[in-house]
């Protein structure tokens, strides 16, 4: 990772983007691939595509979600304060006491999440736990007209925290699930672009709406647009290197320890083969991963979407997932966008996805 992907990455995370709320992400994802696609181009539902010789045979899609999880106001009271709702899977334990970051009606307004302090809490109150509906948004406003004058209902926002670098090259930050899937998906049509595949071509998406539709959302919307008759889909999954991690239901997946490949569910094991043989080839970590249910990810969308999509899975370790501080190990990308460049290079017009 050089110097100025790293720093696309670290903007395209700190891009506030909940799902239906995109808009910001997805152009710091755009003029990025400018540099290096052959067209890029946008749909109605907010799905960003960078193509790479669009012509070609097969046609491959590469997706990676843009959205991440946020917070969207309900209500201003006559007091100033906001209620909210959440945009996509929260613990609510999580949400107590953070800073927040609302798209308001001129611009960015910051605010905190309040709930009434420990030393007011009754004996019953302390041991139950908080709900969303338990809490509020204060924006330091003084009564409901000044609120409104900033935000009004359906204004949405995310957690106010930022990347960080931390040792052994790690970063944390929010949004990483799945913002680092668009990153990965761009980042392999980057090193494409450099080192062309000879027969496929490439559409890389930045899909939306995952975290609330992960059976339709943007990725089938997408998928159908552009027709592929193959598809990789890139996005995170849990670590399970921390204290307590249960191994036995989701296997051994390590920070730094390669790109996860799934098996079950959803992915074509016809893709999945040819994964592993990439992989293999160009000797890049893997571990897989059985998927017997729902992937629930993009992939569960585009496997099913149309008259059916061949699709793999590609995942990389996560920690503290929806959370304001998840944690992936940069190698980790490496190894995802270098393991689906191999794939389109090795993709042929006869290539057969048909299970035998």
């Amino acid at each position: 990772m050089t110097a100025a992907t790293l720093g696309f990455l670290k903007k395209l995370l700190d891009a506030p983007g909940p799902s239906g709320f995109e808009q910001a992400p997805a152009r710091v994802w755009r003029d990025e691939v400018k540099g290096f696609a052959d067209d890029v181009l946008t749909d109605v539902h907010g799905n960003s595509v960078a193509a790479l010789n669009p012509k070609g045979k097969p046609r491959l899609m590469l997706a990676g979600h843009i959205d991440e999880i946020g917070l969207q106001v309900t209500h201003i009271d006559d007091d100033g304060f906001l209620y909210f709702g959440g945009i996509g899977g929260w613990d609510s334990q999580v949400l107590v006491g953070q800073r927040v970051l609302l798209e308001g009606r001129r611009g960015p307004v910051r605010g905190v999440i309040g709930k009434k302090a420990v030393h007011q809490l009754k004996k019953e109150e302390l041991e139950k736990v908080s709900k969303a509906s338990d809490l509020w948004i204060d924006i330091g406003a003084a009564n409901k007209a000044e609120a409104s004058d900033r935000v009004r209902v359906g204004d949405a926002g995310v957690l106010d925290s930022a990347v960080q670098e931390y040792p052994n090259a790690r970063i944390v930050s929010r949004s990483i699930d799945n913002r680092i899937g668009a990153y990965v998906v761009a980042e392999a049509v980057r090193r494409l672009g450099a080192d062309r595949p000879k027969h496929a071509a490439v559409f890389a998406v930045a899909t939306t709406r995952e975290e609330i539709a992960w059976a339709g959302g943007g990725a089938r919307t997408s998928a159908a647009g552009l027709d592929p008759q193959v598809a990789l889909v890139v996005d995170v999954t849990h670590a399970t290197d921390y204290p307590g991690a249960e191994k036995k239901q989701t296997g051994d997946h390590r920070l730094g320890g390669g790109v996860v490949l799934s098996r079950g569910s959803s992915v074509s094991p016809v893709v999945f083969d040819l994964l592993v043989e990439c992989a293999d080839r160009e000797q890049i970590a893997y571990t897989i991963q059985a998927a017997p249910h729902d992937t629930g990810t993009d992939a569960d969308a585009i496997y099913n979407a149309l008259r059916g999509i061949p699709t793999g899975l590609v995942s990389v370790p996560n920690r503290y997932m929806h959370s304001p501080n998840e944690m992936v190990a940069l190698e980790d990308l490496d190894r995802a966008a270098a393991l689906l460049a191999a794939f389109a290079r090795l993709l042929e017009p006869g290539t057969d996805f048909v299970p035998r």
